[in-house]
């Protein structure tokens, strides 16, 4: 009787696993083609260095994706890993305004960003060391665009390991960072449409 309940149980757990497996893969969807038209608006995307081959992908599918939607106008800057992100977002961000109020012109003479994507990886160690800098970049992130009202594409992945890199960047059917890019259109056009 024993045996049986034992081997019920290790069913269980092995349905439930299974389960929860393929639960997650589901929640991974294929980005679906969107349509989008950047007009005059400009973009800015902070890439991280660190986990280049995820981030590289990434910064790829976005600069497609922004390319095939017409934007002219996309400044790349490199940082060397995710937690530097947030000083450069908060500096491009800053360009072209003044306070919170919007200047035609930045110092240089370029027009505000309309967006700012940021791509990075951040995989999970033996510590808590990435858990912190994944809290402290998206709480800056976030800060950063209510601030300055620049919409700020948070892509700067917090990742298991290298499976889930994988199937986030390197799958062109599930790649972030193309995702990531066709919010970014969508964020300068609802922040254009407003008063």
């Amino acid at each position: 009787m024993e045996s049986a309940g034992l081997w019920i149980s290790a069913f269980h757990i092995s349905a439930f696993i299974f389960g929860v497996w393929e639960y997650q893969n589901d929640m991974l969807k294929a980005i679906k083609a969107r349509t989008f038209h950047a007009g005059d608006a400009r973009f800015a995307i902070v890439a991280s260095q660190y986990n280049e081959r995820y981030v590289e992908a990434m910064l790829d599918a976005a600069q497609a994706e922004l390319k095939q939607a017409g934007a002219k106008a996309v400044q790349v800057v490199r940082v060397p890993g995710a937690y530097e992100i947030p000083v450069v977002a908060a500096r491009l961000a800053r360009a072209g305004r003044s306070g919170s109020a919007l200047r035609p012109r930045s110092p240089r003479g370029e027009r505000p960003f309309c967006a700012i994507i940021c791509l990075g990886v951040i995989l999970r160690g033996e510590t808590v060391h990435a858990a912190h800098i994944g809290e402290a970049v998206s709480r800056s992130l976030m800060e950063i665009q209510l601030r300055y009202e620049v919409p700020v594409i948070h892509e700067v992945l917090l990742l298991e390991n290298d499976e889930q890199a994988r199937a986030r960047c390197l799958d062109p059917k599930r790649n972030r960072g193309r995702e990531a890019a066709q919010t970014a259109l969508a964020m300068a056009q609802v922040m254009g449409e407003l008063v």
